[in-house]
């Protein structure tokens, strides 16, 4: 069985409304596409951390192995 949820009369007019436009079949669909959405929110937030992290991490062996290379370089080359 569910466990009943308190809501202001507000959140229950927007619900309300949501079902409406997104054509749900009830509020309790609305509020699952709504957790969705925000669960997916957060998972994408934490990658990103994850990406800036990793990026921060490889920024100086990335700089090193450039370095290296760029002597080797033919856009710099004046043959």
């Amino acid at each position: 069985m569910g466990k009943p949820l308190m809501l202001r009369e507000d959140d229950d007019r927007r619900i309300e409304r949501l079902k409406t436009r997104l054509g749900a079949p009830s509020k309790v669909a609305v509020v699952r596409s709504a957790l969705d959405l925000l669960e997916s929110q957060a998972e994408r937030a934490e990658r990103v951390v994850r990406w800036r992290r990793a990026a921060r991490v490889a920024a100086a062996s990335s700089a090193e192995v450039l370095r290296d290379f760029q002597p080797h370089s033919r856009l710099r080359r004046d043959d």
